[in-house]
């Protein structure tokens, strides 16, 4: 039985067909929906040139408020994307329980996510937006595939169907 269930966007060109798919399913089984995008941290280059120009003080402010700040700013954005997606007055949004930005590697904070909120299935797309055509599956998605203790819905991306 599917209560619940945890949608994990990229926000990428094809995100607004896998969330059709990830309404659609919890429709069907009335269940729950919980989205999730992940941003991975900063790398380590941009790290080093922001230690070369900031004060230590300047550095810990800007990662414990900035990220906060940006963090908070893509939930928003987010949100505003499905509304603008599905219309302000569509009860598809009613069946979205949560929307969070979280910090972290994708398909280990997407796995901890599932298993923090008991979810019975996670939908994901393919591949992200940043995959070559002729990668059939992402690492992110592999991963989750490979990995996860719940079913895993995958929505395979439309460029895909047009190269055949």
């Amino acid at each position: 039985m599917i209560r619940s269930m945890l949608y994990a966007t990229d926000l990428g060109l094809y995100a607004p067909y896998v969330l059709q798919h990830a309404l659609s399913l919890a429709r069907t089984f009335e269940a729950e929906l919980h989205v999730i995008h992940v941003v991975e941290p900063m790398g380590l280059f941009a790290e080093s040139v922001l230690q070369s120009y900031l004060a230590e003080d300047v550095l810990r402010k800007l990662h414990s408020e900035g990220v906060n700040n940006v963090i908070e700013s893509i939930e928003h954005r987010v949100l505003a994307g499905f509304r603008d997606e599905l219309g302000d007055d569509n009860q598809d949004l009613a069946l979205i329980a949560s929307l969070q930005v979280l910090q972290g590697d994708p398909s280990n904070v997407i796995l901890e996510q599932a298993q923090r909120l008991e979810v019975d299935l996670l939908v994901v797309g393919s591949h992200s937006h940043g995959a070559e055509g002729d990668t059939p599956i992402g690492r992110t998605a592999a991963r989750v595939l490979q990995l996860s203790e719940v079913p895993v819905y995958m929505v395979p991306m439309l460029q895909n169907r047009s190269e055949r």
